[in-house]
């Protein structure tokens, strides 16, 4: 008689320790169906724990007898099954691939009993917010070999990538180009720190544009105002109209030149909504996964509008925690979402009261927790003043920087069309903030066309 799958497994647990030594840790006890099996693993587990050795079929007895877990008739069970395990030659690789296979079907399955309990209400510590993560964790399932990167055998694969051209979203801004060194990575953190009405919302809002442009799939996630209002920004600085104007464009005139922006670009724009300080990390993984599966999209780069009214997963209904710890979890939570989505995350955070109506904001000025600078990879004040909005400039300040060296070019000027929702460059010599480096280095061209003139090469 052919022994079950499971009792295969728990045999060459016992007998083939490379088998044992690759796959025990994926292995969880409630794969097993029965109790006895289950008995069986988590002896084996705690032994080799113990001793970093397979456990011999006689102390594995003696271990299952010493359990208070078990009937007489359980124990019984248990040693017909020991009885099952004899040394047998077979195919490791087929051991290791079945065993896999194994492993993630009987995640599935859980996962689906756990989604059904909290679908009919029975789960009263999760929402149905958590069903598409947990289906997700279970498909996710695999026998990863990589346990670190080995100094001496893996210098190849460490040449290779300080060799290999890392992916980047560009900025059509020379400046933050060459500060982020051709734009944004992805797993990263960014954010904005700005006043009320300086332009937190319009810098995002332009930089979806800008990436939308370059093909790429945006998501953009709002909990200050209506997916409308955001998607009328974006309308002015895409369609060179003045907000106050887009009511105004006839109907015809509006939908052909929405026609000439989808036959210009490959990429999606998704604007999502979400009601103030209700949202956090968990509702926009959800979301990622939602998007997937009813659209098939994955974005290559998330806004988050903005940071400090989002919600914190971690501090969920937790009044008592202070708002320095509160922050930072939020910081910490996105970062993790955006290396867990493998994009880079966009955000902004407001000024102090005493930073408001600085002309030279620093990271000390950063509203409700100093934790928030210590996780992002990159952070800049916008800042404006009476004297930069007469000339329809605002002055950008680095804060810190992990793509380069944030002394070079610290400050800098670019043109701002608030009536278009549009950044766009300077001229070198409106330059006049000197930093180390600012005049010599030459801007890197990562657009070789600008947005400067109002998106000249782009009439819809």
């Amino acid at each position: 008689m052919m022994d079950k799958l499971e009792v295969i497994i728990l045999k060459h647990l016992v007998y083939t320790e490379d088998y044992c030594r690759k796959v025990l840790p994926f292995i969880k006890p409630e794969y097993f169906e029965t109790h006895e099996e289950r008995v069986i693993f988590e002896e084996i587990n705690s032994y080799v724990q113990g001793y970093q050795t397979p456990p011999p079929l006689n102390a594995l007895a003696i271990e299952c007898e010493r359990r208070t877990d078990l009937s007489q008739d359980g124990f019984k069970n248990i040693l017909d099954l020991l009885n099952q395990f004899t040394e047998e030659r077979v195919d490791f690789d087929w051991l290791i691939n079945t065993t896999e296979k194994w492993c993630k079907d009987r995640a599935v399955y859980l996962s689906l009993l756990e989604s059904i309990k909290i679908a009919d209400g029975k789960d009263k510590t999760r929402s149905r917010d958590a069903i598409p993560s947990i289906l997700q964790e279970a498909l996710g399932v695999c026998f990863d070999e990589h346990v670190g990167h080995d100094y001496i055998v893996d210098f190849e694969s460490r040449y290779d990538f300080y060799h290999r051209k890392e992916e980047k979203i560009p900025f059509d801004l020379e400046f933050f180009n060459k500060i982020t060194k051709g734009g944004l990575p992805a797993k990263t953190l960014n954010i904005a720190l700005a006043g009320t009405g300086v332009g937190k919302s319009l810098f995002m809002c332009h930089v979806a544009a800008s990436s939308l442009l370059q093909g790429k799939n945006v998501l953009y996630i709002t909990l200050e105002m209506a997916e409308e209002r955001i998607a009328e920004r974006i309308d002015a600085n895409l369609l060179n109209i003045n907000i106050q104007n887009l009511t105004d464009l006839p109907k015809a005139m509006y939908e052909s030149k929405i026609v000439k922006i989808a036959q210009r670009t490959v990429g999606k724009l998704i604007i999502k909504e979400y009601p103030t300080a209700s949202a956090h990390s968990g509702h926009f993984k959800s979301l990622l996964n939602e998007l997937a599966l009813k659209k098939g999209f994955k974005p290559d780069i998330i806004f988050i509008d903005y940071l400090n009214i989002c919600a914190s997963e971690r501090y969920r209904g937790n009044n008592a925690v202070n708002s320095y710890s509160y922050i930072k979890a939020i910081a910490e939570e996105l970062r993790g979402l955006a290396v867990e989505a493998n994009v880079p995350i966009v955000s902004a955070t407001q000024t102090t009261r005493s930073g408001y109506g600085s002309t030279d904001v620093d990271l000390t000025d950063t509203s409700e927790s100093f934790g928030l600078p210590a996780t992002a990879d990159l952070m800049f004040a916008l800042i404006s003043t009476e004297e930069l909005e007469s000339v329809n400039q605002i002055l950008v300040k680095q804060l810190k920087n992990r793509y380069n060296d944030p002394t070079m070019n610290k400050r800098f000027i670019v043109g701002i069309d608030r009536a278009k929702m549009r950044l766009y460059d300077v001229d070198q010599g409106q330059q006049t903030l000197v930093d180390s480096g600012q005049i010599d280095e030459e801007p890197e061209q990562v657009f070789k066309s600008s947005r400067k003139n109002n998106f000249a090469d782009f009439k819809v």
